[in-house]
């Protein structure tokens, strides 16, 4: 029997180098530590995600991390990070972590509501190591994910929240993200968000590039949802390096009679896999993950998700729009999952797409797997150009084309940043998508007709 081992690439190489180098410098001791150790076992026997993996085959990440870079250290304050947080003005309590590491002294420490607590995760791991270790455990079907075990091995900090149960939030707590940009580097980050029954609460994150130097970005936030909760999550992902590779990760295990709406808007994101993992853990709950990806030039936005209705009685809702220029890359692979015990689920999942030149690309790939039988779930892709009937009614009407474009768009990507409840972030939602249509090739320019 012959013994076949892969090889390394130059990337995976330097990680191990990396982590058998600061892995006791890392926070967190005990079950912590093991859990890293662990974790990074896994990502050695499995390396970088590629394109063989089928949930993986559009976004080749051992193709595009060629060289692994240094982990990001606690930097000195460049200018244009002090200059975006005073250009911040996002209604609620902020708390930010720069390159990945929690910032206190550019956080609402001295603001945060009645009955939550936010702390770094840093200091979590290091105070409960335990309990952050039995948090930071990966649902079913996320296990296998090799960006995740990295993620679990590297993370060097991020935020916990903690909202006790019946506590009602009336403002948006704010999770800001900025990467320097002083020097390449990777960053990355975690973020826990444990919600108590009977609670309610909005939750905004906003994930930002700042400095000229690309980086590699591994992001993930957990939410562990407590019965009878509400929760409203809104990710945006903007201003980031054309040259920039990032995973974002979001992990959600819902207890019963939860409502969880999350958004997820991707402008000007470099290369971008977004994947979720949603696990229904509760009776008569339901989930919506809806998002708006914009791109252009050579951009890449890879949407992923898997909705497990481990429970009885779920209720799932996905749609997301894409809007592709240049030789911008789309993806949508969805995944509903009903398993065997789990009768009375209603699940929808639909995936559209404009392409506004020949060079676009979008690849569609929603999948059902249902082990039960009285269950509804339905799910729809559709790709298409703009609709030359909309166009030539508003130009009939004395528009120029490009102002008609506009209109068409903002209306297509409307439907889901109109469900955003919350006015005031539906307002920053909405001016970065008018900010993107206003950079189109042949956009009206300020002033013009």
């Amino acid at each position: 029997m012959a013994l076949i081992t892969p090889l390394k690439t130059a990337a995976e190489q330097q990680l191990v180098e990396q982590f058998a180098s600061i892995k006791a410098e890392l926070p967190g001791a005990g079950a912590m530590r093991k859990l890293r150790e662990e974790a990074f076992a896994g990502f050695e026997t499995k390396g970088l995600p590629h394109r063989r993996l089928e949930s993986w085959r559009y976004t080749d990440l051992r193709n595009l991390v060629r060289e692994a870079m240094p982990l990001a250290r606690r930097p000195a304050r460049p200018q244009a990070v002090t200059d975006r947080l005073a250009l911040q003005t996002i209604a609620g309590t902020r708390y930010v972590t720069i390159d990945g590491i929690f910032s206190p002294g550019d956080s609402d420490l001295a603001g945060i509501p009645p009955g939550v607590s936010v702390r770094g995760l840093a200091e979590a791991m290091t105070e409960a190591p335990d309990a952050i270790a039995a948090a930071f455990a990966l649902p079913e079907v996320a296990r296998d994910d090799s960006a995740l075990m990295l993620n679990t091995a590297f993370a060097q900090d991020g935020i916990v929240v903690e909202i006790a149960p019946g506590t009602e939030v009336a403002q948006p707590i704010v999770l800001l993200s900025l990467g320097s940009g002083a020097s390449e580097a990777a960053i990355v980050s975690r973020s826990l968000v444990k919600i108590g029954a009977g609670a309610k609460v909005t939750i905004v994150e906003l994930h930002e590039g700042v400095g000229a130097a690309p980086v590699q970005l591994n992001h993930a936030t957990a939410f562990i949802i407590g019965d009878g909760a509400e929760v409203e999550h809104v990710r945006m992902v903007t201003r980031q390096r054309a040259e920039t590779v990032q995973v974002q990760s979001l992990l959600a295990d819902l207890g019963a009679h939860v409502s969880f709406d999350s958004v997820a808007v991707a402008v000007n994101c470099g290369v971008l896999r977004q994947q979720s993992f949603l696990r229904y853990g509760g009776e008569h709950s339901r989930a919506a993950l809806r998002g708006i990806n914009l791109l252009r030039k050579q951009e890449h936005s890879d949407v992923t998700l898997v909705m497990d209705h481990a429970a009885a009685h779920g209720e799932s809702r996905e749609l997301f729009k894409t809007i592709v220029e240049g030789e911008g890359t789309g993806v949508f692979q969805g995944k509903v999952i009903v398993r065997q015990h789990s009768q009375k689920v209603d699940g929808s999942m639909k995936s559209h797409a404009l392409l506004l030149n020949d060079g676009a690309t979008m690849f569609n790939k929603p999948e059902l797997e249902i082990f039960a039988d009285d269950v509804v779930c339905g799910h729809g892709a559709t790709v298409a150009q703009i609709d030359g009937d909309q166009l030539f009614y508003l130009m009939a009407r004395g528009l120029p084309r490009p102002q008609a474009e506009a209109l068409v768009l903002a209306a297509f990507v409307g439907e889901v940043s109109d469900m955003v409840s919350d006015e005031g972030v539906r307002e920053i939602v909405s001016r970065e998508i008018d900010c993107w249509l206003g950079q189109r090739d042949g956009a009206p320019k300020p002033g013009a007709a």
